[in-house]
Protein backbone atom coordinates (compact mmCIF):
# COMPACT_ATOMS: atom_id res chain seq x y z
CA UNK A 1 0.00 0.00 0.00
CA UNK A 2 2.87 2.38 0.78
CA UNK A 3 3.87 2.47 -2.90
CA UNK A 4 0.46 3.84 -3.92
CA UNK A 5 0.78 7.66 -4.21
CA UNK A 6 -1.45 9.92 -2.15
CA UNK A 7 -2.21 13.64 -2.41
CA UNK A 8 -3.61 15.09 0.82
CA UNK A 9 -5.33 18.46 0.86
CA UNK A 10 -6.04 19.59 4.40
CA UNK A 11 -7.54 22.79 5.71
CA UNK A 12 -10.52 24.36 7.47
CA UNK A 13 -14.10 24.38 6.21
CA UNK A 14 -14.66 26.66 3.22
CA UNK A 15 -11.04 26.84 2.14
CA UNK A 16 -11.89 25.16 -1.18
CA UNK A 17 -10.09 21.92 -0.44
CA UNK A 18 -13.00 19.68 -1.45
CA UNK A 19 -13.48 21.27 -4.86
CA UNK A 20 -9.76 21.25 -5.61
CA UNK A 21 -9.41 17.65 -4.41
CA UNK A 22 -12.17 16.46 -6.73
CA UNK A 23 -10.63 18.35 -9.65
CA UNK A 24 -7.23 16.83 -8.92
CA UNK A 25 -8.69 13.32 -8.65
CA UNK A 26 -10.26 13.77 -12.07
CA UNK A 27 -7.04 15.26 -13.49
CA UNK A 28 -4.88 12.42 -12.19
CA UNK A 29 -7.43 9.64 -12.65
CA UNK A 30 -7.07 8.71 -8.98
CA UNK A 31 -9.58 7.64 -6.34
CA UNK A 32 -11.14 10.30 -4.11
CA UNK A 33 -11.92 10.37 -0.40
CA UNK A 34 -13.90 13.15 1.26
CA UNK A 35 -12.91 12.36 4.83
CA UNK A 36 -15.05 15.16 6.22
CA UNK A 37 -18.12 13.58 4.67
CA UNK A 38 -17.49 10.44 6.72
CA UNK A 39 -17.78 12.42 9.94
CA UNK A 40 -20.78 14.37 8.67
CA UNK A 41 -22.55 11.14 7.68
CA UNK A 42 -21.69 9.55 11.00
CA UNK A 43 -23.09 12.54 12.87
CA UNK A 44 -26.32 12.25 10.88
CA UNK A 45 -26.47 8.52 11.55
CA UNK A 46 -26.10 9.14 15.28
CA UNK A 47 -28.84 11.77 15.21
CA UNK A 48 -31.06 9.50 13.15
CA UNK A 49 -30.69 6.71 15.70
CA UNK A 50 -31.14 9.09 18.65
CA UNK A 51 -27.55 8.77 19.88
CA UNK A 52 -26.16 11.61 21.99
CA UNK A 53 -23.20 13.11 20.09
CA UNK A 54 -21.26 13.32 23.37
CA UNK A 55 -21.68 9.59 24.02
CA UNK A 56 -18.28 8.55 22.66
CA UNK A 57 -18.73 4.78 22.97
CA UNK A 58 -22.17 4.78 21.35
CA UNK A 59 -21.08 6.98 18.43
CA UNK A 60 -18.00 4.78 17.89
CA UNK A 61 -20.26 1.71 17.74
CA UNK A 62 -22.34 3.42 15.05
CA UNK A 63 -19.11 4.21 13.17
CA UNK A 64 -18.06 0.57 13.09
CA UNK A 65 -21.19 -0.45 11.18
CA UNK A 66 -21.79 2.79 9.29
CA UNK A 67 -23.70 2.08 6.07
CA UNK A 68 -22.29 4.77 3.77
CA UNK A 69 -21.63 4.84 0.04
CA UNK A 70 -20.02 7.48 -2.20
CA UNK A 71 -21.25 7.57 -5.79
CA UNK A 72 -20.09 10.00 -8.47
CA UNK A 73 -22.84 10.80 -10.95
CA UNK A 74 -22.10 13.17 -13.84
CA UNK A 75 -19.28 14.76 -11.90
CA UNK A 76 -21.34 15.20 -8.73
CA UNK A 77 -20.56 13.34 -5.50
CA UNK A 78 -23.64 11.57 -4.12
CA UNK A 79 -23.49 10.41 -0.50
CA UNK A 80 -25.83 7.63 0.60
CA UNK A 81 -26.57 6.87 4.25
CA UNK A 82 -28.39 3.57 4.67
CA UNK A 83 -29.47 3.90 1.03
CA UNK A 84 -30.83 7.44 1.40
CA UNK A 85 -29.27 10.42 -0.39
CA UNK A 86 -27.97 12.80 2.30
CA UNK A 87 -25.67 14.81 0.03
CA UNK A 88 -27.43 18.10 0.72
CA UNK A 89 -28.26 17.40 4.35
CA UNK A 90 -24.66 16.76 5.42
CA UNK A 91 -23.46 20.02 3.85
CA UNK A 92 -25.46 22.22 6.22
CA UNK A 93 -23.56 24.27 8.78
CA UNK A 94 -25.35 22.38 11.56
CA UNK A 95 -24.12 19.07 10.14
CA UNK A 96 -20.60 20.48 9.95
CA UNK A 97 -20.67 21.54 13.57
CA UNK A 98 -22.01 18.13 14.64
CA UNK A 99 -19.23 16.45 12.67
CA UNK A 100 -16.65 18.69 14.33
CA UNK A 101 -17.89 17.63 17.76
CA UNK A 102 -17.69 13.88 17.15
CA UNK A 103 -14.37 14.24 15.30
CA UNK A 104 -12.81 15.24 18.61
CA UNK A 105 -13.69 11.85 20.14
CA UNK A 106 -10.69 9.42 20.11
CA UNK A 107 -12.81 6.25 19.87
CA UNK A 108 -14.71 7.66 16.90
CA UNK A 109 -11.56 8.67 15.01
CA UNK A 110 -10.08 5.22 15.63
CA UNK A 111 -13.23 3.50 14.35
CA UNK A 112 -13.14 5.46 11.08
CA UNK A 113 -9.41 5.09 10.40
CA UNK A 114 -9.64 1.67 8.78
CA UNK A 115 -12.39 2.90 6.46
CA UNK A 116 -10.14 5.71 5.32
CA UNK A 117 -7.13 3.45 4.78
CA UNK A 118 -9.22 1.26 2.49
CA UNK A 119 -9.57 4.10 -0.03
CA UNK A 120 -5.85 3.90 -0.82
CA UNK A 121 -5.95 1.93 -4.03
CA UNK A 122 -4.03 2.02 -7.31
CA UNK A 123 -3.35 4.11 -9.27
CA UNK A 124 -3.51 6.67 -6.41
CA UNK A 125 -5.68 8.60 -3.98
CA UNK A 126 -6.61 12.24 -3.55
CA UNK A 127 -8.10 13.00 -0.15
CA UNK A 128 -9.19 16.12 1.67
CA UNK A 129 -9.84 16.72 5.33
CA UNK A 130 -8.18 18.10 8.43
CA UNK A 131 -5.64 15.44 9.40
CA UNK A 132 -5.04 13.54 6.17
CA UNK A 133 -1.40 14.59 5.91
CA UNK A 134 -0.64 14.55 9.62
CA UNK A 135 -2.39 11.43 10.91
CA UNK A 136 -4.13 9.27 8.31
CA UNK A 137 -1.58 9.36 5.48
CA UNK A 138 1.61 10.82 7.01
CA UNK A 139 3.65 9.12 4.26
CA UNK A 140 1.70 10.81 1.45
CA UNK A 141 3.89 11.82 -1.47
CA UNK A 142 2.13 15.18 -1.93
CA UNK A 143 0.70 17.36 0.85
CA UNK A 144 -1.13 20.67 0.67
CA UNK A 145 -2.64 22.78 3.45
CA UNK A 146 -5.25 25.17 2.07
CA UNK A 147 -6.54 28.10 4.09
CA UNK A 148 -8.51 31.35 3.73
CA UNK A 149 -9.81 34.03 6.08
CA UNK A 150 -12.91 33.21 8.13
CA UNK A 151 -14.75 36.10 6.47
CA UNK A 152 -14.00 34.87 2.97
CA UNK A 153 -14.94 31.29 3.83
CA UNK A 154 -18.23 32.52 5.33
CA UNK A 155 -19.00 34.42 2.10
CA UNK A 156 -18.35 31.30 0.04
CA UNK A 157 -20.53 29.21 2.34
CA UNK A 158 -23.31 31.81 2.27
CA UNK A 159 -23.26 31.77 -1.53
CA UNK A 160 -23.34 27.96 -1.68
CA UNK A 161 -26.29 27.74 0.69
CA UNK A 162 -28.16 30.48 -1.17
CA UNK A 163 -27.70 28.62 -4.47
CA UNK A 164 -29.21 25.55 -2.83
CA UNK A 165 -32.16 27.52 -1.50
CA UNK A 166 -30.99 27.26 2.10
CA UNK A 167 -31.32 30.36 4.25
CA UNK A 168 -28.30 31.50 6.23
CA UNK A 169 -26.97 34.53 8.07
CA UNK A 170 -23.54 35.77 6.96
CA UNK A 171 -22.57 37.17 10.34
CA UNK A 172 -23.69 33.96 12.00
CA UNK A 173 -21.63 31.92 9.55
CA UNK A 174 -18.50 33.93 10.39
CA UNK A 175 -19.05 33.21 14.08
CA UNK A 176 -19.76 29.51 13.53
CA UNK A 177 -16.72 29.07 11.27
CA UNK A 178 -14.43 30.88 13.71
CA UNK A 179 -15.68 28.78 16.62
CA UNK A 180 -15.24 25.61 14.61
CA UNK A 181 -11.70 26.61 13.62
CA UNK A 182 -10.83 27.10 17.27
CA UNK A 183 -12.39 23.79 18.29
CA UNK A 184 -10.69 21.86 15.48
CA UNK A 185 -7.25 23.39 16.04
CA UNK A 186 -7.30 22.97 19.81
CA UNK A 187 -8.67 19.44 20.11
CA UNK A 188 -6.32 16.94 21.72
CA UNK A 189 -6.75 14.28 19.03
CA UNK A 190 -5.52 15.06 15.49
CA UNK A 191 -5.82 18.85 15.69
CA UNK A 192 -6.20 20.90 12.52
CA UNK A 193 -2.70 21.98 11.53
CA UNK A 194 -0.40 21.79 8.50
CA UNK A 195 1.88 18.79 8.19
CA UNK A 196 5.52 19.84 8.59
CA UNK A 197 6.19 18.87 4.97
CA UNK A 198 2.98 20.34 3.49
CA UNK A 199 2.89 23.21 1.00
CA UNK A 200 0.67 25.94 2.47
CA UNK A 201 -1.61 27.99 0.22
CA UNK A 202 -3.89 30.90 1.13
CA UNK A 203 -6.93 30.94 -1.15
CA UNK A 204 -8.52 34.13 0.24
CA UNK A 205 -7.81 36.09 -2.94
CA UNK A 206 -7.48 33.18 -5.34
CA UNK A 207 -10.08 31.69 -7.66
CA UNK A 208 -10.59 27.94 -7.72
CA UNK A 209 -8.75 27.65 -11.06
CA UNK A 210 -5.73 29.44 -9.59
CA UNK A 211 -5.64 27.09 -6.60
CA UNK A 212 -6.07 24.05 -8.83
CA UNK A 213 -3.19 25.12 -11.07
CA UNK A 214 -0.92 25.68 -8.07
CA UNK A 215 -1.73 22.27 -6.59
CA UNK A 216 -1.24 20.60 -9.95
CA UNK A 217 2.16 22.29 -10.22
CA UNK A 218 3.10 20.96 -6.79
CA UNK A 219 2.34 17.42 -7.91
CA UNK A 220 4.35 17.96 -11.09
CA UNK A 221 7.37 19.51 -9.40
CA UNK A 222 7.78 16.94 -6.65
Amino acid sequence: MADIPVLTIDGPSGSGKGTVAQLMAKELGWHYLDSGALYRVLAQAAIKHHIDLENETAVAEIAQKLDVEFVVQQGTLIVLLEGVDVSTLIRSEQAGNAASKIAALPQVRSALLERQYAFRQAPGLVTDGRDMGTVVFPDARYKVFLNASAEERAKRRHKQLKEKGIESNLAGLVTEISERDQRDSQRKVAPLKPATDAIQLDSTRLGIDDVFNRVRAICTDR
